[in-house]
């Protein structure tokens, strides 16, 4: 899955703006091998440009790949698989585009378009009630407002109080069938914590309408690219 080649070509761009950068492959869509893009022009620019280039790309096509794995693994559950704020410093709207680009959904860029009220949030409030009641006076033009539970009390907690967005934290299969079964639509539920490629479809699989993975940016592996000279047309070819 390739990710960041518009990234790429600014690389180039930025280095010699006479480099001519050609796309080959589509964003977003599985593919085995092959190359991804051809640079054409001088060869001291393109060397200039190359490693890093390269390290933008393979960086951002391993997230974009993982994140398929996990949109595969729960096809046809309704499922929708979402990065989190564990993101490389300095990267984050480019990572979380991979995110995108690999079939995810992007949760929230950061503190400022919405309220994640977590649990070190609930113990300051003094709890699970105060907690939400103030996020939800204060969300004013937030995207959301969700809040974390640890449990399924906690969980018909947040929902006495309205709560429409809730995240299940670290919560067993069965003990997330329930807090579905609880909700019966009430809210937008949730699932996270140490969810793997090998959980993540009995996880989608509860009933669950969100799957929140950390591992698709903080421990996805780049991709291996690397730029080869052509010999027949004198272009340089990433793939």
């Amino acid at each position: 899955m390739i990710s960041g080649l518009e990234v790429a070509r600014e690389v180039f761009r930025q280095v010699d703006a006479s480099l001519a950068f050609e796309a080959l492959a589509p964003v977003g869509r599985w593919r085995e091998g092959g190359e991804v893009a051809a640079v054409e022009g001088a060869a001291g620019s393109i060397l200039t440009g190359e490693r890093t280039a390269l390290n933008f790309l393979g960086r951002l096509s391993g997230v974009a790949t993982l994140t398929a794995r996990y949109a595969r693994a729960v096809q046809g559950s309704g499922a929708r698989i979402l990065d989190t704020r564990k993101t490389t410093p300095g990267l984050r709207a480019l990572e979380k585009q991979a995110v995108v680009d690999g079939g995810g959904v992007s949760h929230r860029g950061g503190l400022y378009d919405a309220i994640l009220v977590k649990e070190n949030h609930a113990r300051l409030a003094g709890g699970i009630v105060p907690a939400a009641r103030a996020a939800l006076a204060a969300g004013g033009d937030a995207a959301f407002v969700e809040l974390e539970v640890e449990s399924l009390d906690e969980l018909d907690e947040a929902l006495a109080e309205g709560v429409q967005r809730i995240l299940l934290d670290n919560m067993s299969a069965d003990e997330m069938r329930e807090a579905v079964a609880r909700t019966r639509g009430r809210a937008t539920l949730e699932a996270s914590g140490g969810i793997t490629l090998d959980s993540v479809r009995a996880v989608a699989l509860t009933g669950v309408d969100l799957i929140s993975v950390g591992a698709l940016t903080h421990s996805a592996s780049a991709l291996d690219l690397s730029l080869l000279l052509d010999h027949h047309d004198d272009r340089r070819y990433i793939s």
